[in-house]
């Protein structure tokens, strides 16, 4: 499908997740280069990555860049300037960073990351919009855009303020489609409202729509028994009209080959397998999850470097499946191996809440999950 002058297919692969050899933070370089390899081969050419996704870009470099023509993929990458960033100099470094770490020479897609409330400003107050107008001039960038997580009224404000924008990326999946905490419906709407091109993120919501609750499953077995959680995720994601292509996350080849079994020629969602969402979307609305995707960006910012999102998994299956003893075990091992802080050791300081995509009460949470798995 053509957007921006661009053939891309309706499936991104997401950098983010990338696989890892065992419980080591060193990526699977072969695994990802066979990743890689039947991606482009199914015909999808569009890469997702960010200055913020550790070790991402340089891992990009080796399984993709280096090995294939630069006309034969697209790539994206993201401009975080609220990450310690006190000058526009510190800024502009991250877009200087990307290039050297990816070796891509330009990117197709260059992102403003992650803007909404707070984190809105830092991009005005740095001049990054007329930064990357420059750099599109200079041909490094091809098209601009920026990932949002705020509501509909602040993104009209934003699409008034910067007609530059070429696209946007937003998350939309049938979990939030309804959520008063995220707007999903809303700020989908908004896009089209001002026929601004949409990229799909968090389609599985962080992995969390692919092995979703037992009822949930159920709804889907029911109807396609053949068919994995996540296909149903994506497909609702890719349907929407206006939508240039919808990014997942992929961390095996397994998770791979599957998205690619479905997405190959995909035609649409019908109106059978709509009611089937919805039937799944009720389903999950009746039970009390924590909302995280474990993006990791209040890893960031915590001064305390609690196991917030770990924590947070912990707590989710522990809901789940009533398993004390593992949930407890999982904050454990995360505190043993990674040297980080129990959800007790938390200050209160908020500075997590104010970069949270999901609008999540960390603080409370955490207080919750201490006074449970300790």
């Amino acid at each position: 499908m053509s957007y921006l002058g661009e053939e891309i297919g309706k499936l991104g692969f997401g950098l983010m997740r990338l696989p890892r050899i065992g419980d080591t933070k060193e990526f699977d370089l072969e695994q990802i280069k066979q990743m890689v390899d039947e991606f482009l081969e199914a015909g999808f050419t569009y890469f997702d990555t960010a200055w913020a996704y550790q070790g991402s870009e340089e891992t990009i470099k080796k399984a993709l860049v280096e090995r294939y023509p630069r006309e034969s993929f697209q790539l994206a990458t993201k401009n975080a300037a609220w990450i310690n960033c006190k000058t526009r100099e510190d800024a502009i470094a991250q877009f200087e960073t990307s290039l050297e770490r990816t070796g891509a020479g330009y990117f197709d897609f260059y992102l403003l990351h992650n803007l909404g409330e707070q984190r809105t400003h830092f991009f005005d107050d740095f001049d990054l919009w007329n930064f990357v107008k420059e750099k599109k001039e200079e041909g490094l960038i091809k098209h601009i855009g920026f990932s949002f997580h705020s509501t509909p009224e602040e993104l009209e404000e934003i699409f008034k303020a910067h007609p530059e924008a070429e696209f946007v990326q937003l998350q939309i999946n049938y979990a939030d489609w309804e959520n008063p905490a995220i707007q999903s419906r809303g700020i989908y709407e908004m896009a089209r409202k001002y026929n601004m091109p949409v990229i799909i993120m968090e389609p599985v919501k962080g992995g969390m729509l692919a092995n979703p609750p037992g009822p949930v499953k159920d709804v889907f077995k029911a109807a396609e028994p053949e068919s994995s959680c996540a296909s149903w995720a994506v497909r609702f994601a890719a349907d929407l009209d206006g939508v240039i292509t919808v990014l997942s996350g992929m961390s095996n080849l397994e998770q791979m080959r599957d998205n690619l079994s479905y997405m190959r020629g995909f035609k649409g969602v019908s109106e059978k397998e709509k009611k089937v969402l919805d039937a799944a979307r009720e389903e999950l609305n009746k039970i009390p999850l924590i909302p995280c995707t474990i993006c990791n960006y209040c890893a960031k910012v915590c001064p305390m470097d609690i196991a917030i999102s770990g924590s947070f998994t912990a707590m989710n299956n522990y809901t789940l499946y009533g398993n004390m003893k593992q949930a407890k075990s999982q904050i454990d091992g995360l505190v043993e191996r990674q040297g980080k802080k129990r959800p007790a050791d938390c200050i209160k300081c908020g500075a997590c809440e104010e970069v949270c995509p999901q609008h999540i009460a960390i603080r409370d949470e955490l207080v919750k999950i201490s006074e449970t798995l300790g």
